[in-house]
């Protein structure tokens, strides 16, 4: 189940909302989320719910043990354990078969049995709600966090559904009194349902639009592609996973205002960075600061000298690359952003220092054009084969770009490059100095509800559009379900 489909926006979340609204107690509230939460997961997992709630008991075991001893040593033992445990399950579930296939071809040229694992089923979100346990471990070693006694909070704070499945990924620490005492009212909930919405027409009006030309010329052969061609496909797949992953975050921070909880934001503008430095601030803002808060940091950081800074670069992005997928695309791809930051730190980031600001943006675009590249091709021939065709090394037999090329995906792409920039709160900054909340024009006051009243029927009204369109049953793929 995903949130821009007919079943969630009118059986499954209205249901919620209802008894969620008899529940008067957080108590309460929390066995009602908890509920709907696992069935959300049940929902399109099945069986493989029984893996989120073994973690959940294990986690909650090892967090128990932690708290109840007293010497250091034996506190560090568990907290391997439990990060050991997660890692495991990620082994297991994510990485075993790229394992079992990698050793099978050693194993085949020395003449010895190979593995040949059958196909293991990833379930959806599984990295997302592993790294969210680790959290709570490592927060408790580190005495950031206090013990969560009752299971049922720690149930639900590894499989709350709003960022259940793409994040943003959420610390223990950072939600742990919200679990106990949270508000559900009126500003809360219509702060989030405007979030919510804005989070569904990213997807359904940009995200959607251009996936489907951006789908179509990735699986044609890629040494047949013209330079415009693959260009198109490319920009088209760079909006695509932008609007996709922010506009499901704008929906997981909306449904959690809605239900009282304030998740951190996970996007911001990351398309306008003039260096790869600062992308990584601005996109995915609550995995890039996990891996630098548990992994850069504990490998010493940039505390041990030029050298080690960038070898721990090149690690923890290499790795960031692996999380996202068991595949030597993702891999090359967080070693690709690695690079770069290493690079930055060096004479290339001080020679792109004095640059102009177009010059530091264009490089910026670029960089992480083709990264995508590596990103969504389906194999590392296939992201060198269309590398080269956007570079002009492709025989350009298909170069049919007015078929793809569609006027609603040019209003798409034209939307998706706007509001890729801060357009909207730099509207909302201006309207806020038109009509201050404090001035002595009694005017004011009703031109301000006035304003929020058309703000509101406007989104209402997108809303309509966006359920209309997927009635009509169009293209809408999520791209961080296999993640």
């Amino acid at each position: 189940m995903v949130f821009s489909s007919i079943l969630f926006l009118f059986l499954f979340l209205p249901a919620l909302l209802v008894v969620h609204l008899c529940a008067r107690t957080t108590k309460a509230r929390n066995i009602v989320l908890l509920s709907a939460s696992l069935l959300f997961y049940a929902w399109g997992e099945t069986w493989f719910v029984l893996a989120m709630l073994a973690s959940i008991v294990a986690n909650y075991i090892v967090g128990l043990l932690i708290d109840k001893l007293d010497n250091k040593k034996s506190k560090k033992s568990v907290t391997a354990i439990g990060i050991g445990i997660n890692l495991a399950f990620l082994a297991a579930f994510k990485y075993a078969n790229f394992f079992c296939e990698n050793l099978d071809l050693l194993l085949g040229p020395l003449g010895l049995p190979t593995i040949n694992l059958p196909p293991v089923h990833l379930p959806a979100g599984i990295s997302f709600f592993t790294f969210q346990a680790m959290t709570y471990v490592v927060d408790l070693y580190r005495g950031e966090a206090k013990v969560q006694k009752n299971p049922l909070n720690i149930a639900l704070y590894i499989s709350l559904f709003p960022q259940l499945i793409a994040g943003p990924i959420v610390r223990y620490h950072d939600i742990a009194a919200q679990l106990e005492h949270r508000q559900v009212n009126a500003a809360n909930t219509a702060a989030g349902i405007r979030r919510f919405i804005t989070g569904l027409v990213k997807k359904v009006f940009i995200a959607n639009i251009v996936a489907a030309p951006a789908d179509a010329i990735f699986g044609l052969e890629a040494t047949a592609l013209s330079a415009p061609l693959a260009w198109f496909g490319a920009i088209c797949y760079t909006l695509q996973i932008y609007f996709d992953f922010s506009g499901y975050s704008d929906m997981a921070i909306g449904l959690g205002r809605i239900f009282g909880f304030h998740f951190p934001e996970n996007f911001n503008y990351p398309y306008i960075s003039r260096s790869i430095r600062e992308f990584w601030r601005r996109w995915h803002i609550t995995l890039s600061s996990w891996f630098r808060d548990y992994l850069y940091i504990p490998l010493g950081g940039n505390r041990k000298g030029p050298l080690r800074t960038n070898l721990n670069l090149l690690i923890v992005f290499t790795l960031c690359g692996m999380w996202h997928g068991a595949s030597w695309n993702f891999i090359l791809w967080g070693f690709f952003h690695g690079a770069f930051l290493v690079a930055e730190r060096g004479l290339f980031g001080k020679v792109m220092e004095r640059m102009p600001t177009i010059v530091k943006h264009s490089y910026v675009v670029l960089a992480v054009i083709f990264g995508w590249v590596l990103f969504r091709a389906d194999t590392l021939g296939h992201a060198v084969d269309y590398m080269a065709s956007m570079l002009g090394g492709g025989t350009s037999v298909l170069s049919e770009l007015g078929e793809y090329a569609k006027l609603d995906v040019l209003w798409a792409m034209g939307l998706g490059t706007l509001f890729s920039l801060p357009v909207l709160p730099q509207l909302l900054k201006g309207a806020d100095k038109l009509l201050p909340t404090e001035h002595p024009n009694p005017a004011l006051p009703l031109a301000r509800n006035l304003a929020t009243l058309v703000g509101s029927l406007g989104l209402m009204y997108l809303f309509i559009l966006c359920s209309a369109w997927l009635a009509g049953g169009t293209y809408n793929p999520f791209i961080y379900f296999r993640f």
